[in-house]
């Protein structure tokens, strides 16, 4: 009998270990012992823009809710996308995440061939915040609304001109968008990056730009550029004299630069969850929203699924866009 007991015993123990070694992995992933070390949070652009800006704002709140560092990693290449694929091959364990932007939903039309699937390859957190580009023109043009613009391009024989930082960018495509409108003879004039394209504007070699607010704001302060209209759905409260494309004839139109956050594919529902409800946290602190406001970016928190639909209304927008500009990228 004893040796009976004691094999019974044996086998309870074992069992009890092997139930702990398979069950510990699963307890892991259902956010009650999560996080149990860093996490981290790549950016597929340099430091110091305006991803990697909003990034290192919402990593820092979201660490103190969590009980852990949010670490923030740089991995730039290819308009994000090298950030995009590092991310989707991680392990789906809630400690790799991804800023997914705009120019992810861009970039599944742009690229032939993307080494990741914005949709199927990611799980989406919820959604961080919203820039809108800002209509700018050298002060020398005549042009001082929309209408006015509009007219301008019409009349001049030779159209109209408006830079971008880049052949694909949400910029350069933000005016792609306003001809497919509007229906002008606006002649793309590309650069291989904001600044220069600024530059160029300023100097006058070129007439109008859909620069990203932040960006073009000190020269509009300063009287450098004028701003024609915000692509935004409302007005800013930084320039509440300047209305929207959609109140100026164009219902409806509305293009903002976007930051959200994802996870890979597969990465449990509690975690999505606990991630959520850190991010939203940080969405509402009145710090964060002080310092989001200063660059024009306007905090969206919400549900991951309502990212879910928002990301696929932006690929599907973007696809006709960029098939209409004839923009490619290999």
């Amino acid at each position: 009998m004893k040796q009976i007991f004691e094999r019974r015993t044996l086998s309870i123990v074992v069992s009890s270990a092997m139930f702990a070694a398979f069950a510990a992995p699963a307890f892991a992933q259902t956010g009650n012992a999560w996080p149990t070390k860093p996490v981290k949070l790549v950016v597929g652009y340099a430091a110091g823009g305006a991803t990697d800006v909003i990034a290192r704002l919402v990593a820092n709140k979201m660490g103190e809710d969590l009980g852990q560092t949010v670490v923030v990693e740089n991995r730039t290449g290819a308009n994000s996308n090298v950030g995009a694929e590092v991310v989707a091959r991680a392990p789906a364990d809630g400690y790799t995440l991804y800023v997914f932007t705009i120019a992810n939903t861009i970039n599944a039309s742009l690229y032939s061939k993307l080494g990741y699937q914005p949709v199927k390859d990611f799980e989406p957190i919820g959604l961080i915040a919203k820039i809108p580009n800002l209509l700018v023109v050298n002060p020398s043009l005549p042009v001082h609304s929309l209408p006015e613009y509009i007219k301008f391009a019409k009349e001049t024989p030779m159209g109209i001109t408006f830079a971008s930082s880049g052949s694909g960018s949400s910029i350069h495509l933000s005016g792609e968008m306003f001809k497919m409108k509007t229906g002008l003879n606006m002649l793309h004039v590309p650069y291989r990056g904001s600044a220069p394209a600024v530059t160029d504007l300023l100097g006058g070699q070129v007439q109008s730009m859909f620069d990203n607010t932040p960006s073009a704001m000190p020269h509009v302060k300063s009287g450098k550029l004028r701003p024609i209209a915000i692509t935004s759905r409302e007005r800013s409260a930084l320039l509440p004299n300047v209305p929207t494309v959609a109140e100026s004839g164009f219902p409806g139109f509305e293009v903002q630069s976007w930051f959200g956050m994802a996870a890979p594919m597969g990465t449990s529902q509690p975690v999505i969850q606990r991630l959520n409800t850190a991010l939203n946290k940080a969405l509402s602190d009145g710090d964060i929203k002080q310092r989001l406001a200063a660059m024009v970016a306007t905090p969206t928190p919400g549900t991951p699924d309502e990212m879910r639909k928002f990301v696929a209304s932006e690929i599907s927008a973007w696809n006709e866009v960029v098939k209409a500009s004839g923009a490619k990228a290999e």
